[in-house]
């Protein structure tokens, strides 16, 4: 049973690393708070959710968004950051 546990933990592992190794391909569009995002979101999490929610997400959406990264998930990113990140995403992956 404990061959078996470990067996099945090393396949996770591998399968996780190859999972992740996708995550590289996602380049954002070039733009000013581009490096905050780029610092403080990967931190926690692929750039891949920044394409996957652009369809849906405003303005107002991003800035919910961010505000729940921080005040609900305990992101770390500086009040400065966060308005960067908020107006980068709105400019380049806000939904019109």
């Amino acid at each position: 049973m404990i061959r078996f546990l470990e067996s099945a933990a090393i396949i996770t592992f591998a399968l996780s690393l190859s999972a992740n190794a996708d995550e590289d391909a996602i380049k954002l569009k070039p733009g000013d708070g581009f490096e905050a995002v780029e610092q403080n979101c990967t931190a926690c999490h692929s750039l891949d959710y920044v394409q996957m929610n652009s369809p849906f997400l405003d303005q107002k959406g991003w800035t919910a968004e961010v505000t729940k990264m921080v005040k609900t998930f305990g992101a770390p990113v500086e009040e400065a950051d966060q308005q960067k990140i908020i107006e980068y995403l709105t400019a380049n992956y806000g939904k019109p």
